[in-house]
């Protein structure tokens, strides 16, 4: 999916929202526990329930490769299901990959090639091995490369405001620098929620960019204050909400209720494009 395609489905959605699939075996309702896959038949009815109101869908990888070969084979399976509705969502490999360049390429073959077993139209990349690390995954056509910049969690202060010699934080770096790796039609950058008052000054330094935005919902981010002051003509924000949608019921209503809650997030965003854009 390019640019302007991802525009467009956001503007007819009315909605920039991307449902995690963080699907944890330990949390997915216990009556789909005596079916052969319940990993894929939990992903499915979430994809069925929200679908409507979501333009992105985001597997994190760990919850799949921690259970092996089965693991992998639910990704699989969940790959192929998407693939139906490739102009209905964009899909991303929350992987946060970042090693030398030759293992670089075999991570893009992965999961970013379209002869392979999962396609995604994105992935997530550490980026602070530099240049070389990050162009293997920028070299397939309308594939997208998501750096992480300033991240929501607890511990991104310990690094990620680290100071050089001119006073530029580091992420500002990280901004900056990854702009010369790629363009505003195959480079995102991850962009924390809970820290939605730095998003003037990331947009100061990438005013075009997408910004994948975890940290909404459970995490407590403000869909206001990113909308607010991270929104552009084009949206260029990709929100993710995980926790609170899938796992808001563990009844065999939980596909229903996801459904519900992606449709009042999907409501609040339609709210902020008629403001913001």
């Amino acid at each position: 999916m390019n640019r302007q395609e991802l525009i467009e489905l956001i503007k007819r959605k009315k909605s920039f929202l991307c449902v995690g699939l963080d699907s944890d075996i330990t949390k997915i309702p216990s009556h789909l526990m005596n079916d052969e896959d319940p990993v894929f038949e939990f992903n499915k009815a979430i994809i069925d329930a929200t679908l409507p109101y979501t333009v992105a869908y985001k597997p994190n990888l760990a919850f799949y490769e921690s259970n092996g070969i089965k693991g992998l084979l639910s990704l699989k399976k969940t790959m192929e299901y998407l693939s139906q509705f490739k102009d209905e969502c964009f899909t991303i490999a929350d992987a946060k990959r970042g090693d030398i360049g030759n293992t670089s390429e075999q991570y893009s073959k992965a999961f970013l090639d379209s002869n392979g077993d999962f396609n995604f139209d994105s992935m997530t990349i550490a980026p602070y091995m530099g240049e070389d690390s990050v162009k293997p995954f920028t070299i397939y056509d309308d594939k997208w490369v998501i750096l992480l910049a300033l991240t929501s969690n607890k511990g991104a202060n310990d690094f990620q405001f680290t100071q050089d010699k001119n006073n530029q934080p580091l992420f500002e770096k990280v901004l900056t620098k990854a702009q010369e790796w790629g363009t505003i039609n195959n480079l995102m950058f991850v962009c924390g929620a809970t820290q939605a008052t730095m998003f003037t000054r990331i947009r100061e330094l990438a005013p075009e960019s997408f910004l994948l935005v975890p940290g909404v919902g459970a995490q407590g981010g403000s869909l206001e204050e990113v909308s607010k002051y991270g929104m552009t003509k084009d949206c260029g924000l990709l929100v993710n909400s995980s926790r609170a949608i899938i796992f808001a019921d563990n009844t065999e209503n939980f596909a229903k209720i996801a459904g519900l809650e992606a449709k009042k997030v999907q409501e609040e965003m339609g709210k902020y494009m008629k403001l913001y854009m």
